[in-house]
């Protein structure tokens, strides 16, 4: 009897058609990159390989108001065939099939998170693009045109009745977007590491949730400076940990952006390739004591090719 692997990746090959032009930190290539550094360390398999759908428009509302659906749509319809626009709302790139793909990227998450939902596997990776967690409500900003976990969230609550989600997010940026879905929400904690004082300038220690949310945000923000990634190490032990002996999620999300690591050419800190694998091994502590082990984790950040790939290599070993 064929055993079913513990870990899946969702991937496509469509995912490299939002194009963001020449010179962009947001490249095709980052996501090209992961999928030849896990098929040469044998980690992605056609055993193991999930094909996603796309996000339906009512799904996508489960965070976003219909009228912001609609206006990306709009939007993505009036770029230049030959060339790019930017988002009205923000500082996104967006070419023809971008609505498309990031319709993609949302359904990649949904796929996932049936996945570990349904048992079928415990976790999943998913390499979807463009990011997500800086996309607010009603707002498309940092690179980012939906917030993928913050759907996948919301979907595994309707879908699947789960009443308790973390979201661990440890890219170099604050994810403002998923933040500002859930502040003041009680079912979703948010757990951020991230560099302090950079873009979007948000995320600081006295940013805990509003209302019935209040003490469901926590950000541990840090300089960008030497041995950041020890403090990144500290507060997942000291912070996170303690954290969720009364939240107990029933379902771990993770915003896995790689671009704190010591290589990435738009980020400060300083985390070696190995501390994404112990960052991954913690997560995996908490969902294996609180969820049975369901984790969906999701690609954000990471600029460097070469090290957006090893770090993904060793974050999918520890899954």
């Amino acid at each position: 009897m064929n055993s079913i692997p513990s870990t899946f990746i969702v991937t496509d090959e469509q995912y490299p058609s939002h194009m963001t032009g020449r010179g962009h930190p947001e490249c095709p290539g980052r996501h090209t990159s992961i999928d030849e550094a896990l098929l040469e360390n044998g980690l992605l398999k056609s055993d193991n390989k999930l094909t996603p759908r796309p996000a339906t428009k009512e799904e996508l509302s489960l965070c976003h108001p219909l009228e912001y659906v609609n206006l990306v749509e709009d939007e993505v319809k009036a770029a230049n065939l030959w060339g790019y626009a930017t988002l009205s709302t923000g500082d996104v790139r967006i070419c023809p099939k971008s609505y498309s793909i990031a319709k993609l990227a949302v359904g990649g998450v949904l796929t996932g998170v049936d996945h570990v939902m349904q048992r079928i596997g415990n976790r999943v990776f998913c390499n979807v693009r463009p990011p997500g967690h800086h996309a607010c409500k009603e707002i498309g900003m940092g690179f980012c045109l939906f917030n993928n976990v913050a759907v996948g969230a919301r979907y595994a609550q309707k879908v699947y009745g789960v009443d308790r989600v973390l979201i661990v997010d440890w890219d170099v940026h604050h994810g403002n977007g998923t933040q500002n879905i859930f502040y003041h929400d009680p079912s979703v904690f948010y757990f951020s590491t991230h560099q302090k004082d950079i873009y979007p300038n948000t995320g600081y220690e006295d940013e805990i949730g509003k209302g019935e949310g209040k003490g469901k945000t926590l950000n541990v923000p840090i300089p960008g400076e030497k041995d950041s990634r020890l403090e990144v190490l500290k507060a997942f032990e000291e912070q996170l940990f303690p954290a969720m002996k009364s939240f107990e999620p029933q379902l771990v999300i993770i915003s896995a952006g790689f671009d704190a690591h010591e290589d990435d050419p738009i980020g400060g800190f300083d985390l070696k390739t190995q501390d994404f694998y112990t960052l991954t091994s913690m997560v995996c502590e908490i969902a294996d004591q609180y969820c049975d082990g369901k984790i969906v984790s999701v690609l954000e950040g990471g600029y460097n090719l070469t090290a957006i790939a090893e770090s993904v290599v060793a974050h999918v070993r520890a899954l």
